[in-house]
């Protein structure tokens, strides 16, 4: 049964917010997955919109890292996103492909004036697409996101002219994040590796 009910906001441009937030996702993570899963990092979005482009940064920045694991999958990067138009055969490949999948699904949101830049961390499915009224299905066993921008009206535009800098930097902390919790949870690696947080 999960300790973990809320949701959870860190302010990405707070001083803190990579101790707050890699705390929050060792948390979440130490709860859920153990070493005979396969975790499955989803990095939802497309590179054509700066607001949606969230989780291809996220796993463009991870993809050296993930190569140093044996049971941790990367899905969802610059080169190759995860977007509507592809998601549900992404979704249907990793529960055919993997037989004990533990899905950290990341994703960018629009909300409230006052959240812009934050990032949140829940132990349930994430809805991709609900930000700009599209029904996708839910997945993560704990999920990511990044509210990138305000929403309530106009949503493509919106996404379409989020500023990069909001975007980068909640990418920064996602990413050193992960990077820290893989750390502490001390999975295995297929061999050393030298790779360092950038």
């Amino acid at each position: 049964m999960s300790l973990f009910f809320k949701n959870n906001y860190i302010d990405s441009n707070s001083p803190l917010a990579l101790t707050q937030f890699s705390s929050l996702v060792y948390k979440y993570l130490s709860e859920g997955f153990s070493y005979e899963m396969e975790l499955i990092i989803l990095c939802i979005g497309t590179d054509r919109s700066t607001g949606d482009s969230l989780g291809p940064l996220v796993g463009h920045k991870l993809s050296s890292l993930i190569k140093s694991y044996d049971n941790i999958q990367l899905v969802g990067t610059l080169e190759e996103p995860i977007h509507a138009k592809n998601l549900e055969e992404a979704i249907g490949s990793i529960y055919e492909d993997n037989k004990s999948p533990f899905v950290l699904a990341i994703d960018s949101s629009l909300g409230n004036q006052n959240r812009v830049g934050y990032l949140s961390i829940k132990n349930t499915p994430l809805n991709p697409g609900a930000g700009v009224n599209k029904v996708l299905p839910a997945i993560g066993d704990v999920s990511i996101t990044g509210i990138v921008n305000i929403g309530g009206m106009m949503e493509y535009m919106v996404l379409q002219n989020t500023r990069l800098s909001i975007v980068m930097n909640m990418a920064d902390i996602i990413y050193k994040s992960i990077y820290l919790s893989l750390l502490r949870l001390d999975i295995p690696k297929v061999q050393d590796s030298s790779i360092k947080l950038k």
